[in-house]
């Protein structure tokens, strides 16, 4: 179960991200559409994030986004017998993590600015998604 609260925490920070890292890493060859969109969808979300009128990872449609992005993804990162409770763990930590990694871009900003911190949180995302998904 903690691989769906982490994999569920990452989806907070990018909501695209957990998804195509387990599209890539378990599903690519399966279902090659997917996967594609996945990585197309997840790359679109980190460009759109660096421009100056993105919305707010906290708003409705983010936490929406987010929230449903961690429940499948922690759908998939829980045993057969624990897919319900690993999407209610996933939904709930991508909820938390919205909220928190909001704050500390914030104050990252404040201090490297927009563009570095964005690199170094979709790295973070990245890293951590993949890692999970081959996990």
């Amino acid at each position: 179960m903690l691989r769906s609260i982490l994999m569920g925490a990452v989806a907070g920070a990018r909501a695209m991200t957990p998804l195509a890292a387990l599209a890539a890493t378990r599903g690519g060859g399966r279902a090659p559409v997917f996967s594609a969109g996945s990585m197309m969808f997840a790359a679109g979300e980190i460009a759109g994030d660096k421009l100056r009128n993105a919305p707010d990872r906290i708003g409705a449609a983010g936490i929406a986004g987010r929230l449903l992005s961690g429940a499948i993804a922690g759908a998939a990162c829980a045993h057969r017998d624990d897919r319900v409770a690993g999407a209610l763990l996933g939904a709930a930590s991508a909820v938390v993590a919205s909220h928190l990694t909001f704050r500390l871009r914030k104050a990252a900003t404040r201090r490297w600015g927009a563009t570095a911190s964005g690199v170094i949180e979709d790295g973070l995302a990245i890293a951590s998604a993949v890692a999970l998904a081959r996990g």
